[in-house]
């Protein structure tokens, strides 16, 4: 199959590849994470609130909102490809607590080049509050999906 519906088939054929492999991965059981995909093809996770993951002060600890952000950016660039991808750069910006409540990362693909991909990321909270936002820079490699 070639034309739009090709690349709107295959995208769909790694999202599922990519929700399977996030499905098996031991961060996703000790974060609590779960992965979807929008219809723009963006990785969307969401992160109920875990006191496991609190700082000394009782909110989320801003390493746990960085990993949501990360993994929001890894996934949606890694649609594009079909080999692996490494981040190789992550910005966070930690603009408000998350006061206790869920939490939902959604990446955004700037850029997908034959070498590199570039996205931008943003956590909200429950009650939409921006929480964070961030940057991903993510290096393509030769290495396969297994």
């Amino acid at each position: 199959m070639t034309g739009p519906g090709a690349h709107r088939e295959l995208r769909q054929e790694r999202q599922e590849a990519l929700a399977d492999l996030f499905s098996r991965a031991p961060i996703k059981k000790t974060f609590g994470m779960e992965l979807s995909f929008d219809e723009a093809h963006r990785a969307v996770f969401h992160l109920p609130h875990n006191p496991d993951l609190d700082h000394a002060l009782k909110d989320t600890h801003g390493g746990a909102i960085a990993t949501l952000l990360d993994n929001a950016g890894w996934f949606t660039a890694a649609v594009e490809y079909d080999t692996w991808i490494a981040t190789v750069e992550l910005t966070v910006r930690l603009l408000e607590p998350a006061r206790g409540e869920d939490l939902r990362a959604v990446g955004t693909l700037l850029k997908a080049a034959k070498n590199i991909a570039i996205t931008s990321m943003e956590v909200r909270s429950a009650t939409d509050r921006l929480v964070a936002t961030g940057a991903g820079t993510f290096a393509v490699t030769t290495t396969a999906f297994r």
